[in-house]
């Protein structure tokens, strides 16, 4: 009802006084933090608190992209690929020192150490398929006497 009666009243008197002396905003004209219904102080506030939400937020962003990187680089380092220069990049901006998330640093723990089986020799002898051990234990035995046998014949020795 008050919102009828200023209507009509208050644009009648606008026109009667030509719109002088302490004119209000309309509704349109509203500052920002007005709008949100908050004092100046409450929203200068709250956009401070979206600045910091916004900074902690890229940090977070920042770090999960060097240690990605950090993970390629590993990577491009164990298979001897090429180095990329926007990992390298990455990982400055993020400070330098980066540390894997304890899934991926276990990962990588678990792939070296599988590795290591591979490359060690009863992990080469279990890879080999069709692997025959006695005419191996055999064919070692055989090459052991000849090289006594030789031994034998030596006169040096």
């Amino acid at each position: 009802m008050a919102f009828m009666v200023k209507s009509m009243v208050g644009g009648q008197l606008k026109n009667l006084t030509g719109g002088l002396g302490g004119e209000e905003k309309g509704d349109g004209e509203k500052s920002p933090a007005e709008a949100q219904g908050m004092t100046r102080e409450e929203y200068e506030e709250y956009q401070k608190q979206l600045v910091e939400e916004k900074m902690e937020r890229d940090a977070q962003f920042t770090q999960r992209k060097a240690e990605r990187a950090t993970l390629r680089t590993h990577f491009r380092d164990k298979y001897r690929l090429p180095k990329n220069e926007t990992d390298d990049s990455q990982i400055q901006l993020a400070g330098g020192d980066v540390e894997l998330p304890k899934e991926l640093a276990k990962m990588i723990e678990q792939d070296n150490e599988e590795e290591e089986e591979k490359d060690s020799v009863i992990g080469q002898l279990t890879s080999i398929q069709n692997l025959d051990l006695d005419s191996l234990k055999d064919k070692a035995q055989a090459t052991l006497e000849d090289l006594k046998q030789s031994a034998e014949k030596c006169s040096v020795m």
